[in-house]
């Protein structure tokens, strides 16, 4: 059993949260009532380039195969 940290977790730590949360403050325009945050749509985007998910669909698809994986992907959004 691995025991250590995911290559994604190691490759997302790398990431200055608080200066991603700055950015977005400022560059968001979006509505307030989505479902994803800009931190967990950035989550799901590097997790489809370093998966290389070709598609919208794949990407949904792969991430709501296994439950699990959102919740250690660290995405705190509710997934359906």
């Amino acid at each position: 059993m691995n025991m250590g940290k995911t290559v994604f977790s190691q490759v997302i730590e790398r990431v200055a949260h608080w200066e991603f949360r700055r950015l977005a403050a400022v560059h968001d325009q979006a509505d307030r009532r989505r479902q994803f945050s800009s931190w967990d749509h950035f989550l799901a985007l590097a997790f489809a380039q370093m998966t290389f998910r070709e598609s919208l669909r794949d990407i949904e698809a792969c991430l709501s195969l296994e439950k699990g994986w959102a919740y250690h992907l660290g995405l705190r959004a509710r997934h359906s």
